[in-house]
């Protein structure tokens, strides 16, 4: 079967269309926050940022994640996953006018963090859900065209709601009043992916089985169970790492572009320019992804899930190393265009593969843990390689060391999987 009568045929199925419309809107919602916290804190004339500024920003981005995954991979094989779908969308829409309030205030503190931390936090048991509940809407051959459609889509419309809250601030005026307006828009979308799954049935996304755990200990019991669920499925176990190693890449390359086009590219007085140019490399990584998202699953299905993920992986390592190297000493955009191409089809081709290696390996029962463990590994990486790149470089963003060692860590990891095909 082509791959267009496979996406066909999985958008034929109407509770996957309706779990599909819940990610989408939410994950838009989820775009438009990132876009007017990093407009607020990054992108703002009053403001210059540092290497700690970046990497606190995307820390409080991205930890919140890892902090609840634990909790929300145990607690989603308890309780209904379209009741979590509802309720937490409904809940962070709630939150969102708490952020707005310190932002109105001018308040970029302590206060802030808190409050984007818990919002990120409720946003964990969406994403953690929509993963684990696809199962229950397609099987078969048709999971893995669902595997590539529901998260890449997802991640480009998280994107494009970057764009449009780039776009919906200017229209608002800008600065810290744009900023405002656009977690209104924020609201909207959260609220309407809450209605969304509404409309399916309670006990329609599982999980097949009811048992109670809902103390420390049980968590911990949880999670310790889906660590070892991958450890007893080799293959599930190798395909995660593959996709952590390219996260740190990503997480590395992310602060490097944005370093780049705030403090060199860009003078310190013209943050629209550099926000712009920025919007721009993140568009070209969801193209690369909406790449390898369409790409996978034919290309898998003729190579092995392995020898794709491998291909491309490899691809990137000369690519993005030449590419931040010539951005960088020529102060071209282009370059940086291809590099986060380049490196967003690979992380997305891997994610996709990953993903269905995962759900064929590990038992149902498992896999809202699995996913959850596999979600904590794969923000903590991106943490690590923001991290890494934030406090080990220059701020000008010009760190041809850290370029080598990028497509260095690429390249190995690609000849690493190699060896299992």
């Amino acid at each position: 079967m082509s791959a267009l009568a496979n996406l066909r045929s999985v958008l034929a199925v109407r509770d996957f269309r309706r779990v599909f419309a819940v990610r989408i809107v939410g994950q838009l919602g989820d775009g438009l926050l990132q876009a007017a916290l990093a407009t607020f804190v990054l992108f703002s004339p009053e403001r210059q940022p540092t290497a700690a500024s970046v990497a606190a920003a995307f820390a409080i981005l991205f930890l919140p994640y890892s902090l609840v995954g634990p909790f929300a991979g145990v607690f989603l094989d308890e309780w209904r996953r379209r009741q979590v779908l509802v309720y937490a969308n409904f809940a962070r829409a709630a939150l969102v006018v708490v952020v707005a309030g310190f932002v109105y205030a001018r308040n970029d503190g302590l206060p802030l963090a808190i409050s984007v931390l818990v919002v990120l936090g409720v946003a964990r048991f969406v994403l953690a859900g929509l993963a684990a509940s696809l199962p229950h809407v397609v099987a078969g051959p048709l999971l893995v065209t669902a595997n590539a459609l529901a998260p890449t889509t997802g991640t480009i419309f998280a994107a494009l709601g970057g764009l449009l809250g780039v776009v919906i601030r200017g229209l608002a005026g800008g600065g810290d009043t744009g900023s405002v307006v656009v977690l209104g828009c924020t609201l909207l979308a959260y609220a309407v992916a809450g209605a969304i799954a509404l409309s399916l049935g309670k006990d329609r996304l599982g999980p097949d089985e009811d048992t109670v755990r809902n103390t420390l200990a049980g968590v911990v019991r949880g999670l310790g169970d889906g660590f070892v669920q991958l450890i007893r499925a080799p293959v599930a176990g190798r395909a995660v790492i593959v996709v952590i190693v390219q996260r740190v890449c990503l997480g590395a390359l992310t602060v490097l572009a944005l370093l780049l086009l705030r403090n060199t590219f860009n003078a310190s007085s013209d943050p629209d320019t550099a926000l712009t140019q920025f919007a721009l490399v993140t568009g070209a990584a969801a193209l690369g992804a909406l790449l390898g998202a369409v790409l996978t699953p034919g290309r898998s299905r003729a190579m092995g899930f392995v020898p794709w993920s491998v291909v491309a992986v490899a691809q990137a390592a000369p690519l993005v190393t030449a590419g931040v190297f010539l951005g960088a000493y020529l102060t071209n955009l282009i370059p940086l265009l291809i590099a986060a191409l380049s490196l967003g089809f690979a992380n997305q081709a891997t994610k996709v593969a990953s993903d269905t290696l995962v759900q064929r390996e590990i038992d149902d029962d498992f896999l809202g843990r699995v996913f959850s463990l596999f979600d904590i590994a794969v923000n903590l990486a991106l943490v690590v390689g923001i991290a890494a790149v934030a406090f080990t470089c220059p701020e000008s963003g010009v760190a041809p060391v850290a370029f080598v060692v990028i497509g260095v860590v690429i390249a190995g990891n690609a000849l690493w999987y190699a060896r299992y095909r």
